[in-house]
């Protein structure tokens, strides 16, 4: 009828008019926020839209399936991505427990360490910085959002966030762990205090290299480390190490003053970032941990309302503020040369527990005094079944 029809190009011109802007709002919306699209209800929701817009104009239509393309390898990678990172956590546990049995009975008291595979701090800090943006590339902004909406699931998103964690937020947490117990394990394990002591400096000299290049969290992963009771009772072995660059280090990482120092350090790597000239001054990786607690901390601000019951938008502004820079830290490419045998080891070496580190560290020096030694005794049964070998 000549009704229909009319409405028919009064609808297609309406598309027309509007669609560029559509199209402009959901670009930028699945490029900045991809992993929204994870969800069958998003895609397909996406999908519809782009089967409205083809009504009516055919530029938009192409735009649209040019979107809907880079989405799709975007998820790809990612997916590609999560499971890599499945198969090498899998990897890691597998040889991990039978390590704690068997393995680590040769481990323990050995000669052989970190230095034998990379032995200049400034390459080995390199590698961290490679592993630490990688990992921080693959994390979305709205996995922010997930995680703290699993936090406190409602009924209308229960359904939306159970169906995928914020799987790579977790990874990434898994990995500052990795670090810290890795960095222990290898100051621990050397059979000589001489051998223990350079591998203590190596990783004090990381730690600045780490400082130097703008990554905070594979510093303080180190730092961590170091300040586990497993290492830091080996007096005899710090004792023949010049701690002053340390200590100049662990106040920059200082948390008192809601970490002051460190958030003076982040402001300059930020404003070194935004006037860099080069690949290497444009990188900033923030200690994640913290960062995470600024996030949710503001989160919760942009929940609650004003006294007047309006919206905190300063609030707002903040949590936007934090999550462009966010933004702006993920997308460098690191420009250092990978060495993937050190890389390899950083991912795939098998690190000890608390108990075994604990173990290894009275191994290293021993105990100083009954508690201590009935401690040994409980370890060395349970980590090791009282195997005669690792004994001095």
């Amino acid at each position: 009828t000549v009704c229909a029809k009319l409405s028919c190009f009064i609808l297609q011109k309406r598309i027309r008019e509007i669609a560029p802007k559509i199209v402009q709002l959901l670009t930028e919306w699945t490029e900045t926020f991809p992993y929204d699209f994870r969800d069958e209800r998003m895609m397909r929701s996406l999908k519809e839209m782009t089967h409205r817009l083809a009504f009516g104009d055919e530029l938009s239509r192409r735009a649209m399936q040019r979107l809907i393309q880079r989405l799709l390898r975007k998820l790809t990678t990612l997916g590609q991505y999560e499971e890599s990172l499945a198969t090498s956590s899998a990897t890691a546990a597998a040889m991990d427990r039978p390590l704690a049995l068997k393995s680590k009975q040769q481990l323990v008291r050995r000669e052989e360490c970190v230095l034998n595979l990379c032995d200049d701090p400034f390459v080995f800090a390199q590698q961290l910085t490679h592993i630490e943006m990688e990992r921080l590339s693959y994390i979305g902004p709205e996995e922010f959002v997930r995680a703290f909406a699993q936090k406190r699931p409602s009924d209308n998103h229960k359904s939306l966030f159970s169906k995928r964690k914020a799987s790579n937020l977790e990874a990434y947490v898994e990995w500052f762990n990795r670090l810290s117990y890795l960095t222990a394990t290898e100051i621990c394990m050397p059979v000589k205090k001489k051998h223990r002591a350079r591998v203590l400096e190596f990783f004090i000299d990381v730690a600045q290299e780490c400082f130097n290049i703008g990554n905070f969290n594979s510093l303080m992963a180190i730092i961590t480390g170091m300040n586990m009771n497993p290492v830091s009772r080996l007096k005899k072995t710090w004792n023949k190490v010049n701690t002053d660059k340390f200590d100049i280090l662990v106040h920059q990482m200082d948390p008192s003053s809601n970490f002051y120092n460190y958030r003076t350090a982040l402001r300059g790597a930020t404003q070194r970032s935004s006037t860099a000239h080069t690949s290497q001054e444009m990188i900033v990786i923030p200690f994640f941990s913290l960062f995470i607690k600024d996030i949710y901390f503001l989160n919760e601000g942009c929940v609650n309302r004003l006294p007047n019951g309006h919206i905190n938008f300063e609030k707002f502004w903040e949590l936007a503020k934090q999550v462009s820079e966010f933004l702006s830290w993920r997308q460098v490419i690191c420009p250092f040369e990978r060495d993937r045998k050190t890389l390899q080891y950083l991912i795939s070496t098998p690190v000890f527990s608390e108990d075994e580190l604990q173990l290894a560290s009275y191994e290293s020096e021993g105990p100083e005094n009954n508690l201590e030694r009935d401690t040994r005794r409980s370890l060395r049964s349970e980590c090791f079944f009282e195997n005669p070998c690792l004994r001095h």
